[in-house]
């Protein structure tokens, strides 16, 4: 299954890939937290990633919120051939072929952060030439990493793995 397969599933499909462990979180929340298991745990069987969410006290919101960092880890950590053409990245893009999503909650964000990570992957982290590879600036490409704290972590690692330095955001 490839990773645009994965967000094409509504949230009971992901759901039924996955392991849903429900336990008590500790720390502050008062009786009603340290009395029910709110917290939820999921492990999704295909890909082996484990997200959890325990910030609420309704079990429901948590199992909401781990859906979604199930789906951003997914976006963040399978790496595939890169494809240069996709229409997700296309999608992302302005009239002028920049990327100008406002914030990382854009929908478009995630199936356009995944790609790029791959292609950044494939140019041994060579931001430069990923930038070529997907018809944009080094700093468009840079800017859109930016855009959230976990994306551009992912992208130093990368960058490290092909024996680079991180990338420094802007001042």
């Amino acid at each position: 299954m490839t990773r645009r397969d994965y967000f094409r599933q509504s949230d009971a499909e992901l759901l039924s890939q996955c392991d849903v462990d429900t336990y008590r979180a500790s720390g502050p929340g008062g009786q009603k937290r340290n009395k029910t298991s709110s917290a939820v745990r999921l492990r999704h069987s295909p890909t082996g990633l484990i997200v959890i969410a325990e910030e609420s006290r309704s079990q429901h919101e948590n199992k909401a919120k781990a859906l979604k960092r199930l789906r951003k880890t997914i976006a963040l950590s399978l790496r595939e051939p890169a494809d240069d053409s996709h229409p997700d990245l296309h999608a992302a893009k302005d009239a002028d072929g920049r990327f100008s999503l406002a914030s990382a909650k854009d929908p478009r964000f995630l199936p356009a952060a995944g790609i790029l990570l791959d292609v950044l992957s494939e140019s041994q982290g060579q931001v430069s030439t990923a930038a070529e590879r997907v018809g944009t600036s080094t700093a468009n490409f840079i800017a859109f990493l930016e855009l959230d704290t976990v994306l551009w972590q992912e992208a130093n690692r990368l960058r490290t793995t092909g024996g680079l330095g991180p990338l420094r955001p802007k001042a």
